[in-house]
């Protein structure tokens, strides 16, 4: 070879080495210095071992602490498929085995085990094909795991290769663990060193007696989220009832730990803790809820009705003690809800019908243009005035106040009206509370519909409860106003916000909205309305052996898409007791009973199921009995 090829050759070469060192560089400074940011973060994805760490959303629970909702963490156990095919990653599971096995085991260090392992993995993996491995350790899988989770060897297997025969590479063999079974599992996992499973939690809301107090309780439901590590999560909002309306005070705030097992060289691991949310103390009272609920569904069946709701109050504090709607629905399966979502004592605006009649007989007592002797012209059962006719259900004379509520009189009721003037009359409406929301903190309260058209005939049906619309609890809200000496108090649902360890944060006391009547009306009104408890009255069904009780009766013609459905009513009564000193309201609404059995009135058929409601919750509540109890009715009140 000639000198001068020797040397081009030498320096092609050069050029060769020099042009790729170049290249070289150029691509070492774009990594370190172009790309540094894109690389540094796929390298800590790469390290990043970040686990959500869920903040519990609080307690609701009852007057009594009694648990009525509660978050449960839940965990599905995942199999990563990717893993459970490499046998280099699931030999330790059968190193374990063949060296737990051998004497002596127990008694070496760590180190000495850590030593032992890694001979058997080799051994093994040198004696038996990588296909051999993988199947002995799914048979080690099934052996171990299949008991504790509850299922037949063959089931889990199927489960383990059925996903992964239609490729999927991640995915559960068993969904919503309680937290004691998925802590065991994970002891077992460990403790055997399974490799190729995961647990990804969950928190699940769960409530104690889901068919109770469905409409005060509510539910929630799942909105997506941002945690603290920036990944997408779905958290638990409420959706209805105290749950949405108390959002604030239960939701809990997600922590994160970041680096869970292999820190960033160089780098500390960081935790945010969770912050749990609290828990919401109620004023219902889950032993009178369970009796009324249990005493409707029986009233709604014998008389026939699909629809109805009772709402219990504490006049004093205007804590609600029970509400119970039907339809309803189970909170935990949402079966139902389609159906049964309406809060009917909050939404249900209704024609009262006569529990109304007492709006005109206070405001003439509390104006001092009447006294209950004083004495109403009833017409003998039918009054005109012009286009104006009123019909009474049976024909009245002369007859006093007391007599008017007692004999649920329509045309008593408009006299007394009348003498009021159609503005006070309304305005007395509105201070009981009629034609404005309660202000209970529960969604979707309904006003009602009560407002002075200037028109004669409105104004005599609105006098006996027609030609206006309340809610039940309304009316539960202004008898309370009699039944406590003439304060409107605002029913409340929630009487303390409490922290886990118990610590009261915040009480929810009660609130006087207004005083609408004075105590010694209120005290004639409660007179008044024994009598129509009592013999000759139209709510002698309502009787509670041992106690005087004071309510009145309602039945009104129901209306369907705006006319009257004459044949069809909605019945209710309206009580208190004791009378003299009264521990709780109770009203009953029963829409459109279909019995043949009795007639419907309110008198027949809600009465009843109040007589019966009240004397459990009197029991229920130790009231002392005010009235004697003779034979018969000790014998009445013995009958299953």
């Amino acid at each position: 070879m000639s000198s001068r090829a020797f040397q081009f050759r030498c320096l092609l070469l050069c050029l060769v080495l020099v042009t790729g060192l170049s290249l070289l560089s150029v691509r070492l400074i774009q990594i370190q210095v172009w790309d540094q940011k894109k690389y540094a973060e796929r390298a800590r994805a790469a390290y990043d071992r970040s686990e959500i760490l869920p903040g519990l959303r609080g307690k609701i629970v009852d007057r009594h602490d009694e648990v009525l909702a509660k978050s449960i963490m839940l965990s599905d156990l995942m199999v990563d498929a990717k893993l459970f095919d490499d046998p280099v990653v699931v030999v330790r599971a059968l190193a374990y085995q063949r060296a737990s096995e051998e004497p002596g085991w127990d008694e070496l260090t760590g180190e000495q085990q850590a030593r032992k392992l890694k001979a058997f993995r080799s051994i093994i993996l040198e004696e038996e094909p990588p296909e051999i491995v993988v199947e002995r350790y799914v048979s080690r899988v099934l052996e171990t795991l299949s008991r504790p989770l509850g299922v037949r060897k063959e089931e889990l297997r199927a489960r383990i290769d059925k996903p992964k025969s239609k490729g999927r590479a991640y995915y559960a063999i068993a969904k919503d663990l309680p937290e004691d079974v998925a802590d065991s599992l994970r002891g077992l996992i460990l403790e055997n060193h399974l490799k190729g499973f995961q647990f990804e939690n969950s928190i699940k809301r769960w409530y104690t007696s889901p068919d109770l107090a469905t409409h005060v309780i509510g539910y929630t439901g799942e909105e997506e989220a941002v945690a603290p590590n920036g990944k997408k999560v779905f958290r638990q909002v409420g959706k209805f009832g105290v749950e949405a309306a108390m959002e604030e005070f239960l939701h809990g705030t997600d922590g994160v730990w970041d680096h869970l097992n292999i820190p960033m060289p160089g780098e500390e691991g960081a935790m945010i803790p969770p912050v749990h949310g609290l828990n919401v103390r109620l004023t219902l009272d889950m032993g009178i809820q369970a009796i009324v609920e249990e005493e409707l569904d029986a009233g709604l069946k014998e008389y026939i009705s699909g629809r109805g709701c009772v709402v219990v109050l504490n006049p004093k504090t205007g804590g609600l003690l029970a509400m119970v709607n039907r339809p309803h629905f189970n909170l935990n399966l949402k079966e139902g809800l389609s159906e049964g979502a309406m809060n009917y004592a909050l939404q249900g605006i209704y024609e009262p019908g006569s529990t109304f009649k007492v709006i005109a007989a206070a405001g003439g007592l509390n104006e001092r243009l009447v006294s209950p002797s004083t004495l109403i012209d009833c017409e003998w059962g039918f009054y005109k005035e012009g286009a104006l006719s009123i019909p009474d259900h049976h024909p009245y004379g002369i007859i006093p106040v007391w007599k008017v509520l007692q004999k649920s009189s329509n045309i008593g009721a408009f006299k007394i009206a009348r003498q009021l003037g159609d503005t006070r009359f309304y305005e007395y409406a509105g201070r009981f509370g009629f034609g404005e929301k309660t202000g209970i903190l529960l969604s979707g309260e309904s006003s009602g519909v009560v407002r002075n058209t200037e028109n004669l005939i409105d104004f005599s049906r609105a006098s006996y409860g027609y030609a206006l619309n309340v809610t039940p609890l309304q009316i539960a809200s202004a008898y309370g106003a009699i039944a406590n000496g003439g304060e409107l108090i605002r029913p409340r649902v929630v009487r303390s916000i409490i922290a886990s360890d118990g610590t009261v944060l915040e009480r929810f006391s009660p609130e006087v909205v207004r005083r609408v009547i004075r105590e010694e009306v209120a005290e004639d009104l409660r007179e008044a309305l024994v009598t129509v408890v009592e013999e000759g009255g139209t709510a002698t069904r309502a009787a509670v052996p041992g106690f005087k009780v004071a309510g009145k009766t309602g039945t009104a013609v129901r209306i369907k898409n705006g006319y009257y459905q004459h044949g069809h009513y909605t019945v209710s009564f309206a009580g208190m007791m004791p009378a003299e000193d009264p521990e709780f309201v109770c009203l009953v609404v029963i829409d459109d009973p279909c019995t043949e059995e009795v007639n419907r009135y309110g008198g027949t058929i809600a009465a009843p199921i109040f007589s019966k409601i009240a004397g459990r919750i009197a029991t229920h509540m130790n009231l002392t009995p005010t009235e004697p109890l003779d034979e018969d009715a000790l014998a009445g009140a013995e009958t299953p």
